[in-house]
């Protein structure tokens, strides 16, 4: 839950615009209450009877990434990975770097950069 907390004072103040957390479902009442107290939109996805994943922030990323996330995250193409990826906030350069590595698309020598 402190995880969870500092994640809401980084929305409030702008710092990331998309967040992602895996929760275990006993947890989400009470995250699902103070999202809802806050005004902040967020969708559910079901993990295993037990976990799920917990998608906040501002409303057009959760649209989009209601939109791309559609099935388990290990099954997304490279292009959705990536999306998803550089909406949640990760660094641009590593997600370039894993798309080419994911799609095969990329050199050899930059792919080998990103294991770094």
């Amino acid at each position: 839950m402190r995880l969870f907390q500092h994640h809401v004072y980084e929305y409030g103040r702008g710092v990331r615009a998309l967040f992602l957390m895996t929760l275990c479902r006993a947890e989400l009442p009470l995250v699902l209450a103070r999202l809802g107290r806050h005004g902040i939109d967020h969708f559910v996805q079901e993990v295993s009877p037990v976990k799920v994943n917990l998608f906040f922030g501002r409303p057009a990323f959760v649209a989009v990434a209601r939109a791309v996330v559609t099935r388990p995250l290990n099954t997304l193409t490279a292009e959705e990975d990536f999306m998803l990826g550089t909406l949640l906030g990760y660094d641009r350069e590593q997600q370039c770097r894993r798309y080419l590595g994911r799609s095969g698309r990329g050199q050899p020598e930059v792919i080998a950069l990103a294991a770094e």
